[in-house]
């Protein structure tokens, strides 16, 4: 039940950050794609918005985006190594781990986080991923990887009115990488990654569409 309850209270949070206009600040703008940063009110760190119309429906878009062990998003995110269901705790609810290759030059080694993931379908059409960082037995941390821990995180599929084969999605990063990393790095990666996040997105729909 606790797992629920985390599930839910992140996809709370997420709906509310994609509706609170204020205090966001533009960091990076690459053609159609804007990146905005605010303080976080989770951790010390950042709160990051990435968003772009993307010029397929919210399904396509949403079969490239799903989480999923083996899905289309291990092979086209280059910032996800490998995606694993630790516990399906609902239809909709899953404890999952997160695993990230090194970044930044080898500045920032590999990764691993585990979070509870909510799979949530809105009446206006919008589907939403969100998570949370939770603790599981059934996956402590590893030698081999720094653990992080993601705030309410995720991203909303949102069907643009009128236009059926648009979608406007909406990306949430707040993200403590742990370690010992400068600020100035872990602040320039983040919008830089959610640039190359939408410009590979970008290029799956296409693939997909074809």
């Amino acid at each position: 039940m606790e797992y629920t309850e985390v599930a839910r209270s992140a996809a709370d949070k997420l709906l509310s950050y994609s509706k609170d206009e204020s205090g966001w600040k533009l960091c990076k703008k690459s053609g159609e794609i804007a990146v905005h940063w605010r303080p976080s009110c989770e951790f010390s760190g950042n709160l990051y918005k990435g968003e772009a119309i993307i010029n397929a429906n919210s399904e396509h878009v949403w079969k490239c985006l799903k989480p999923e062990p083996h899905g289309l998003r291990v092979k086209w995110d280059s910032n996800v190594e490998d995606f694993q269901i630790i516990e399906a705790i609902t239809d909709d609810i899953s404890v999952c781990r997160t695993i990230t290759p090194s970044a930044a030059m080898g500045i920032i080694a590999p990764r691993d986080f585990v979070d509870v993931v909510l799979i949530k379908r809105y009446e206006d059409g919008t589907i939403a991923s969100n998570a949370t960082n939770v603790e599981h037995t059934g996956c402590p941390p590893q030698r081999n990887f720094v653990r992080g821990f993601n705030h309410p995180c995720g991203c909303l599929c949102v069907p643009v009115p009128g236009e059926p084969e648009k979608t406007q999605l909406l990306s949430f990063f707040q993200t403590d990488l742990s370690g010992y990393l400068p600020k100035s790095v872990v602040e320039s990666f983040f919008p830089y990654s959610m640039t190359h996040f939408y410009n590979n997105l970008i290029k799956a729909v296409k693939n997909l569409k074809v």
